[in-house]
Protein backbone atom coordinates (compact mmCIF):
# COMPACT_ATOMS: atom_id res chain seq x y z
CA UNK A 1 0.00 0.00 0.00
CA UNK A 2 1.66 3.23 -0.99
CA UNK A 3 0.21 5.88 2.12
CA UNK A 4 2.09 9.31 1.88
CA UNK A 5 1.69 12.13 4.74
CA UNK A 6 2.78 15.51 3.12
CA UNK A 7 2.90 18.68 5.09
CA UNK A 8 -1.00 19.26 4.64
CA UNK A 9 -2.66 16.28 2.79
CA UNK A 10 -2.87 13.00 3.32
CA UNK A 11 -3.04 9.75 0.79
CA UNK A 12 -4.36 6.64 1.79
CA UNK A 13 -4.03 3.44 -0.41
CA UNK A 14 -7.03 1.87 1.32
CA UNK A 15 -8.87 5.07 1.10
CA UNK A 16 -8.13 5.06 -2.48
CA UNK A 17 -8.97 1.85 -3.48
CA UNK A 18 -12.66 2.22 -1.74
CA UNK A 19 -11.67 -0.95 0.97
CA UNK A 20 -11.84 1.46 4.01
CA UNK A 21 -13.81 4.97 4.05
CA UNK A 22 -13.59 6.00 7.62
CA UNK A 23 -11.48 8.84 6.99
CA UNK A 24 -13.80 10.39 4.96
CA UNK A 25 -12.31 13.85 4.92
CA UNK A 26 -8.65 12.72 3.91
CA UNK A 27 -8.90 14.24 0.42
CA UNK A 28 -9.10 17.34 2.11
CA UNK A 29 -5.87 19.18 3.10
CA UNK A 30 -5.51 19.20 6.95
CA UNK A 31 -5.98 22.81 7.22
CA UNK A 32 -9.24 23.31 5.13
CA UNK A 33 -10.74 20.03 7.72
CA UNK A 34 -9.67 22.07 10.68
CA UNK A 35 -11.00 25.26 9.37
CA UNK A 36 -14.37 23.27 8.25
CA UNK A 37 -14.38 22.23 11.55
CA UNK A 38 -14.06 25.33 13.43
CA UNK A 39 -16.95 26.99 11.21
CA UNK A 40 -19.21 24.09 11.99
CA UNK A 41 -18.50 24.79 15.46
CA UNK A 42 -19.65 28.60 16.04
CA UNK A 43 -22.01 27.85 13.09
CA UNK A 44 -23.92 24.63 16.02
CA UNK A 45 -23.26 27.37 19.00
CA UNK A 46 -24.80 30.30 17.28
CA UNK A 47 -28.62 28.90 17.62
CA UNK A 48 -27.64 29.86 21.39
CA UNK A 49 -28.60 33.31 20.55
CA UNK A 50 -27.72 36.00 22.80
CA UNK A 51 -26.20 33.34 25.19
CA UNK A 52 -23.59 32.96 23.19
CA UNK A 53 -23.17 36.48 22.11
CA UNK A 54 -19.44 37.99 22.62
CA UNK A 55 -17.67 33.86 22.90
CA UNK A 56 -14.10 33.82 22.18
CA UNK A 57 -13.14 31.53 19.94
CA UNK A 58 -9.35 30.24 20.54
CA UNK A 59 -7.51 28.93 17.58
CA UNK A 60 -8.57 24.97 16.68
CA UNK A 61 -5.78 22.66 18.06
CA UNK A 62 -4.58 20.99 15.56
CA UNK A 63 -3.09 16.86 15.69
CA UNK A 64 -0.51 14.92 13.75
CA UNK A 65 -2.19 14.18 10.65
CA UNK A 66 -0.90 10.53 10.37
CA UNK A 67 0.02 7.72 13.80
CA UNK A 68 -2.13 10.02 16.18
CA UNK A 69 -4.28 7.48 17.72
CA UNK A 70 -3.38 5.57 20.50
CA UNK A 71 -5.89 2.78 20.36
CA UNK A 72 -6.72 0.40 17.91
CA UNK A 73 -9.84 -1.43 17.61
CA UNK A 74 -9.53 -4.46 15.16
CA UNK A 75 -12.25 -6.89 13.98
CA UNK A 76 -10.40 -9.90 13.86
CA UNK A 77 -11.34 -12.18 10.84
CA UNK A 78 -10.34 -14.71 8.33
CA UNK A 79 -8.77 -18.03 9.97
CA UNK A 80 -6.30 -18.87 13.07
CA UNK A 81 -3.17 -19.49 10.31
CA UNK A 82 -4.48 -16.49 8.32
CA UNK A 83 -6.10 -14.01 10.78
CA UNK A 84 -7.32 -10.46 9.34
CA UNK A 85 -7.27 -7.41 11.86
CA UNK A 86 -9.10 -4.56 10.49
CA UNK A 87 -13.13 -4.23 9.48
CA UNK A 88 -15.98 -5.96 8.13
CA UNK A 89 -16.57 -5.24 4.59
CA UNK A 90 -20.22 -4.84 3.59
CA UNK A 91 -20.74 -8.63 2.98
CA UNK A 92 -19.07 -8.99 6.00
CA UNK A 93 -15.97 -10.43 4.78
CA UNK A 94 -12.36 -9.15 6.26
CA UNK A 95 -10.47 -6.11 5.84
CA UNK A 96 -7.13 -6.09 6.67
CA UNK A 97 -6.19 -2.41 7.70
CA UNK A 98 -2.40 -3.70 9.51
CA UNK A 99 -0.84 -0.49 7.88
CA UNK A 100 -3.54 2.16 8.58
CA UNK A 101 -1.61 5.37 8.80
CA UNK A 102 -3.53 6.88 11.58
CA UNK A 103 -2.58 4.41 14.50
CA UNK A 104 0.49 4.54 16.08
CA UNK A 105 3.68 3.51 14.42
CA UNK A 106 4.45 0.88 17.62
CA UNK A 107 0.75 -0.13 17.02
CA UNK A 108 1.00 -1.48 13.56
CA UNK A 109 4.88 -2.42 14.43
CA UNK A 110 2.69 -4.87 17.08
CA UNK A 111 0.36 -6.38 14.49
CA UNK A 112 2.28 -9.04 12.84
CA UNK A 113 3.41 -10.62 16.55
CA UNK A 114 -0.62 -10.42 17.06
CA UNK A 115 -1.11 -12.13 13.81
CA UNK A 116 1.33 -15.35 14.74
CA UNK A 117 -0.07 -15.32 18.24
CA UNK A 118 -3.79 -16.00 17.06
CA UNK A 119 -2.40 -18.62 14.86
CA UNK A 120 0.28 -20.08 17.82
CA UNK A 121 -2.46 -20.07 20.42
CA UNK A 122 -5.12 -21.54 17.82
CA UNK A 123 -8.52 -18.75 18.23
CA UNK A 124 -10.92 -19.54 15.69
CA UNK A 125 -11.80 -15.86 14.65
CA UNK A 126 -15.40 -14.88 14.63
CA UNK A 127 -17.33 -15.50 11.86
CA UNK A 128 -20.36 -13.04 11.62
CA UNK A 129 -22.46 -14.36 9.26
CA UNK A 130 -22.26 -17.93 10.05
CA UNK A 131 -22.06 -16.76 14.24
CA UNK A 132 -19.03 -19.46 14.60
CA UNK A 133 -15.57 -18.76 15.79
CA UNK A 134 -14.10 -17.04 19.34
CA UNK A 135 -12.02 -14.00 18.76
CA UNK A 136 -13.99 -11.06 18.05
CA UNK A 137 -11.21 -8.35 18.31
CA UNK A 138 -7.84 -7.39 19.10
CA UNK A 139 -7.74 -3.80 21.10
CA UNK A 140 -4.47 -2.41 21.22
CA UNK A 141 -3.61 0.84 23.42
CA UNK A 142 -0.45 2.66 23.21
CA UNK A 143 0.92 4.43 26.64
CA UNK A 144 3.70 5.90 27.74
CA UNK A 145 7.44 4.74 26.86
CA UNK A 146 5.84 2.61 24.12
CA UNK A 147 4.33 0.17 26.27
CA UNK A 148 1.24 -1.39 25.05
CA UNK A 149 -2.38 -2.79 26.13
CA UNK A 150 -3.85 -5.77 24.25
CA UNK A 151 -6.97 -7.08 25.04
CA UNK A 152 -8.42 -10.02 23.32
CA UNK A 153 -12.64 -9.78 22.87
CA UNK A 154 -13.36 -13.27 22.91
CA UNK A 155 -17.28 -15.29 22.76
CA UNK A 156 -15.97 -17.22 25.69
CA UNK A 157 -13.45 -19.21 28.06
CA UNK A 158 -12.62 -21.82 25.35
CA UNK A 159 -9.68 -20.43 24.10
CA UNK A 160 -8.25 -18.79 27.62
CA UNK A 161 -5.71 -21.35 28.70
CA UNK A 162 -4.12 -21.22 25.12
CA UNK A 163 -3.71 -17.85 25.59
CA UNK A 164 -1.99 -18.26 28.47
CA UNK A 165 -0.14 -21.06 27.39
CA UNK A 166 1.58 -18.47 24.67
CA UNK A 167 1.72 -15.73 26.47
CA UNK A 168 5.57 -16.02 27.64
CA UNK A 169 5.89 -16.29 23.57
CA UNK A 170 4.13 -12.69 23.26
CA UNK A 171 5.80 -10.90 25.87
CA UNK A 172 8.96 -12.14 23.85
CA UNK A 173 7.93 -10.73 21.01
CA UNK A 174 6.95 -7.24 22.05
CA UNK A 175 8.97 -6.29 25.05
CA UNK A 176 6.80 -3.41 25.76
CA UNK A 177 3.75 -5.37 26.58
CA UNK A 178 2.29 -3.97 29.71
CA UNK A 179 -1.23 -5.39 29.89
CA UNK A 180 -2.69 -8.33 28.45
CA UNK A 181 -6.18 -9.04 29.29
CA UNK A 182 -9.73 -11.33 28.37
CA UNK A 183 -12.89 -9.74 27.58
CA UNK A 184 -15.34 -11.69 27.37
CA UNK A 185 -18.70 -10.48 24.87
CA UNK A 186 -20.89 -13.58 24.21
CA UNK A 187 -23.69 -11.79 22.31
CA UNK A 188 -24.02 -11.46 18.26
CA UNK A 189 -24.31 -8.10 18.37
CA UNK A 190 -22.94 -4.76 17.52
CA UNK A 191 -21.27 -4.30 20.81
CA UNK A 192 -17.36 -4.03 21.15
CA UNK A 193 -17.02 -5.49 24.64
CA UNK A 194 -18.54 -6.83 27.38
CA UNK A 195 -18.55 -6.67 31.29
CA UNK A 196 -16.24 -9.04 32.32
CA UNK A 197 -12.59 -8.82 32.56
CA UNK A 198 -9.64 -11.08 32.98
CA UNK A 199 -6.20 -9.81 33.61
CA UNK A 200 -3.53 -11.57 32.20
CA UNK A 201 -0.45 -9.38 32.51
CA UNK A 202 0.10 -6.36 34.72
CA UNK A 203 -3.28 -4.11 35.81
CA UNK A 204 -3.16 -0.65 34.57
CA UNK A 205 -1.38 1.80 31.58
CA UNK A 206 0.49 4.53 31.81
CA UNK A 207 -0.69 7.22 29.45
CA UNK A 208 2.15 9.93 29.20
CA UNK A 209 1.21 13.89 30.15
CA UNK A 210 3.53 16.90 30.91
CA UNK A 211 2.23 16.56 34.22
CA UNK A 212 2.00 13.23 34.90
CA UNK A 213 1.29 9.31 34.61
CA UNK A 214 -2.54 8.79 34.10
CA UNK A 215 -3.07 5.25 35.18
CA UNK A 216 -5.72 3.53 32.75
CA UNK A 217 -6.73 -0.14 33.52
CA UNK A 218 -8.46 -1.84 30.74
CA UNK A 219 -12.35 -0.99 29.43
CA UNK A 220 -11.63 2.49 30.67
CA UNK A 221 -12.06 5.43 28.66
CA UNK A 222 -9.05 7.51 27.87
CA UNK A 223 -9.08 10.25 24.72
CA UNK A 224 -8.22 8.29 21.71
CA UNK A 225 -5.44 10.93 20.55
CA UNK A 226 -3.23 11.60 23.63
CA UNK A 227 -1.37 14.78 22.23
CA UNK A 228 -4.21 16.44 21.66
CA UNK A 229 -6.09 15.45 24.55
CA UNK A 230 -2.90 16.87 26.70
CA UNK A 231 -3.92 19.96 25.23
CA UNK A 232 -7.84 19.43 26.04
CA UNK A 233 -6.95 18.89 29.75
CA UNK A 234 -4.73 21.82 29.73
CA UNK A 235 -6.66 24.39 28.20
CA UNK A 236 -9.84 23.25 30.84
CA UNK A 237 -7.55 23.75 33.84
CA UNK A 238 -6.12 26.86 31.93
CA UNK A 239 -9.51 28.53 31.45
CA UNK A 240 -10.67 27.26 35.29
CA UNK A 241 -8.10 28.82 36.95
CA UNK A 242 -7.76 32.32 35.31
CA UNK A 243 -11.18 32.68 36.93
CA UNK A 244 -10.38 32.18 40.64
CA UNK A 245 -12.34 28.49 40.84
CA UNK A 246 -11.61 26.75 43.71
CA UNK A 247 -13.54 23.60 44.37
CA UNK A 248 -14.43 21.76 41.47
CA UNK A 249 -16.33 17.91 40.65
CA UNK A 250 -15.61 16.07 37.34
CA UNK A 251 -18.61 14.04 36.28
CA UNK A 252 -18.03 11.41 33.74
CA UNK A 253 -14.32 11.65 34.86
CA UNK A 254 -13.01 8.65 33.44
CA UNK A 255 -9.55 7.65 34.75
CA UNK A 256 -9.65 11.51 35.77
CA UNK A 257 -7.70 13.93 33.19
CA UNK A 258 -9.96 17.08 33.89
CA UNK A 259 -9.50 16.55 37.54
CA UNK A 260 -6.10 15.62 38.09
CA UNK A 261 -5.17 18.81 35.99
CA UNK A 262 -7.67 20.72 37.86
CA UNK A 263 -5.71 19.62 41.22
CA UNK A 264 -2.29 19.92 39.90
CA UNK A 265 -3.05 24.15 39.02
CA UNK A 266 -3.71 24.27 42.63
CA UNK A 267 -7.44 23.53 43.38
CA UNK A 268 -8.38 23.21 46.80
CA UNK A 269 -10.63 20.37 46.38
CA UNK A 270 -11.54 18.35 43.11
CA UNK A 271 -13.84 15.14 43.66
CA UNK A 272 -14.24 13.20 40.43
CA UNK A 273 -17.24 11.04 39.57
CA UNK A 274 -17.80 8.03 37.40
CA UNK A 275 -19.52 4.43 36.79
CA UNK A 276 -16.78 2.58 36.27
CA UNK A 277 -14.83 1.38 39.71
CA UNK A 278 -11.62 0.67 38.28
CA UNK A 279 -11.35 3.65 36.39
CA UNK A 280 -12.09 5.21 39.47
CA UNK A 281 -9.36 2.95 41.67
CA UNK A 282 -6.86 4.32 38.50
CA UNK A 283 -7.45 7.55 39.25
CA UNK A 284 -6.77 7.22 42.75
CA UNK A 285 -3.72 6.40 42.43
CA UNK A 286 -3.07 8.69 39.46
CA UNK A 287 -3.85 11.64 42.41
CA UNK A 288 -0.96 9.54 44.90
CA UNK A 289 1.68 9.70 41.98
CA UNK A 290 1.28 13.25 41.34
CA UNK A 291 1.28 13.96 44.96
CA UNK A 292 -2.67 15.18 44.77
CA UNK A 293 -4.08 14.57 48.08
CA UNK A 294 -7.51 17.34 47.54
CA UNK A 295 -8.21 15.17 44.77
CA UNK A 296 -10.84 12.69 45.23
CA UNK A 297 -13.02 9.59 43.17
CA UNK A 298 -15.60 8.18 43.93
CA UNK A 299 -18.09 5.50 41.76
CA UNK A 300 -21.37 6.45 41.11
CA UNK A 301 -23.87 7.41 37.51
CA UNK A 302 -23.04 11.26 37.09
CA UNK A 303 -26.27 11.27 35.62
CA UNK A 304 -28.43 10.79 38.28
CA UNK A 305 -26.57 11.85 40.60
CA UNK A 306 -27.92 15.69 41.58
CA UNK A 307 -26.08 15.83 44.80
CA UNK A 308 -22.49 15.15 42.75
CA UNK A 309 -23.20 18.76 41.84
CA UNK A 310 -23.99 20.27 45.34
CA UNK A 311 -21.13 20.32 47.65
CA UNK A 312 -17.16 18.82 47.68
CA UNK A 313 -16.80 15.86 49.28
CA UNK A 314 -13.88 14.16 50.86
CA UNK A 315 -11.01 15.52 53.02
CA UNK A 316 -8.08 17.76 51.83
CA UNK A 317 -4.37 17.35 52.85
CA UNK A 318 -3.96 18.26 56.69
CA UNK A 319 -1.23 20.43 55.34
CA UNK A 320 -3.39 22.65 53.10
CA UNK A 321 -3.64 26.46 53.45
CA UNK A 322 -6.44 27.07 56.25
CA UNK A 323 -7.53 30.00 54.16
CA UNK A 324 -8.71 28.59 51.16
CA UNK A 325 -12.15 26.85 50.96
CA UNK A 326 -12.19 22.88 52.74
CA UNK A 327 -14.05 20.40 51.67
CA UNK A 328 -18.13 20.11 52.03
CA UNK A 329 -17.79 23.56 50.37
CA UNK A 330 -20.02 24.67 48.08
CA UNK A 331 -18.92 23.91 44.47
CA UNK A 332 -17.77 27.02 42.59
CA UNK A 333 -16.82 24.73 39.45
CA UNK A 334 -18.21 21.99 37.78
CA UNK A 335 -16.76 20.15 34.45
CA UNK A 336 -18.36 17.47 32.24
CA UNK A 337 -17.36 14.94 29.71
CA UNK A 338 -20.61 12.95 29.34
CA UNK A 339 -20.63 10.09 26.36
CA UNK A 340 -22.67 10.95 23.08
CA UNK A 341 -25.98 11.34 24.42
CA UNK A 342 -25.19 14.25 26.43
CA UNK A 343 -25.51 15.03 30.04
CA UNK A 344 -29.68 14.69 30.25
CA UNK A 345 -32.42 16.66 31.71
CA UNK A 346 -31.92 15.31 35.23
CA UNK A 347 -28.44 16.74 35.27
CA UNK A 348 -28.48 19.76 33.41
CA UNK A 349 -31.43 20.85 35.79
CA UNK A 350 -29.22 19.91 38.63
CA UNK A 351 -26.43 21.72 37.87
CA UNK A 352 -28.77 24.90 36.51
CA UNK A 353 -29.94 25.09 39.83
CA UNK A 354 -26.70 24.40 41.65
CA UNK A 355 -24.29 27.23 43.54
CA UNK A 356 -21.57 26.51 40.56
CA UNK A 357 -20.91 30.11 39.22
CA UNK A 358 -18.92 27.89 35.97
CA UNK A 359 -19.16 24.89 33.92
CA UNK A 360 -16.29 23.20 31.44
CA UNK A 361 -18.36 21.16 29.24
CA UNK A 362 -15.98 18.72 26.47
CA UNK A 363 -18.20 17.07 24.28
CA UNK A 364 -17.22 15.58 21.08
CA UNK A 365 -21.09 15.82 19.77
CA UNK A 366 -22.24 19.50 19.50
CA UNK A 367 -25.70 18.45 18.93
CA UNK A 368 -26.55 16.74 22.28
CA UNK A 369 -23.78 20.00 23.43
CA UNK A 370 -26.17 22.54 22.41
CA UNK A 371 -29.10 20.44 23.90
CA UNK A 372 -27.78 20.67 27.14
CA UNK A 373 -26.28 24.39 26.96
CA UNK A 374 -29.62 25.54 25.32
CA UNK A 375 -31.24 24.20 29.06
CA UNK A 376 -28.98 25.32 30.99
CA UNK A 377 -30.71 28.86 31.01
CA UNK A 378 -29.19 30.69 33.86
CA UNK A 379 -25.45 30.21 31.97
CA UNK A 380 -23.95 31.98 29.27
CA UNK A 381 -21.03 30.64 26.73
CA UNK A 382 -17.80 32.58 27.73
CA UNK A 383 -15.28 30.75 26.12
CA UNK A 384 -15.02 27.79 23.37
CA UNK A 385 -12.48 25.96 21.52
CA UNK A 386 -12.01 23.30 18.99
CA UNK A 387 -10.09 20.02 19.79
CA UNK A 388 -9.11 18.19 16.48
CA UNK A 389 -9.29 14.89 18.13
CA UNK A 390 -10.22 12.73 14.93
CA UNK A 391 -8.20 13.93 11.80
CA UNK A 392 -10.07 13.24 8.21
CA UNK A 393 -13.32 12.80 9.62
CA UNK A 394 -15.88 15.39 10.30
CA UNK A 395 -15.97 14.85 14.11
CA UNK A 396 -14.27 17.11 16.37
CA UNK A 397 -13.89 17.65 20.68
CA UNK A 398 -15.08 21.35 21.98
CA UNK A 399 -14.58 22.54 24.85
CA UNK A 400 -16.76 25.41 25.99
CA UNK A 401 -16.63 27.40 29.26
CA UNK A 402 -19.63 28.69 30.70
CA UNK A 403 -20.32 31.73 33.04
CA UNK A 404 -23.40 32.02 35.25
CA UNK A 405 -25.54 34.89 34.29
Amino acid sequence: MADEVGSDRTHCGYFGRGVCRSCAEITLPYAEQCLRKGEHARLSLSSLGARCVGCEWEPVVASEVAGFRNRAKMVVSGTSDRPLLGILAEDLSGVDLGECLICAQEIRAAFPALREFIGRAMIPPYDVSRRRGELKYVLVTLGADGALMVRFVLRSTEAEVRIRKHMSWLCSELPTLSVVSINLQPRHAAIIEGDRETILLGDMLAMPTRRGPILLPPGAFFQTNTGVAEQLYETAAEWSHARGARCAVDLFCGVGGFALHLGAVGFSAVRGVELHPAAVAAGRKSAALWGLETVSFEAGDATALGRSVGRVSGGPSRHQDPARPKAGEDVDLVVVNPPRRGLGPELVAAIDGSAASRVIYSSCNVDSLVRDLSQLSRFRVERARVFDMFPHTKHYELLVALTRE
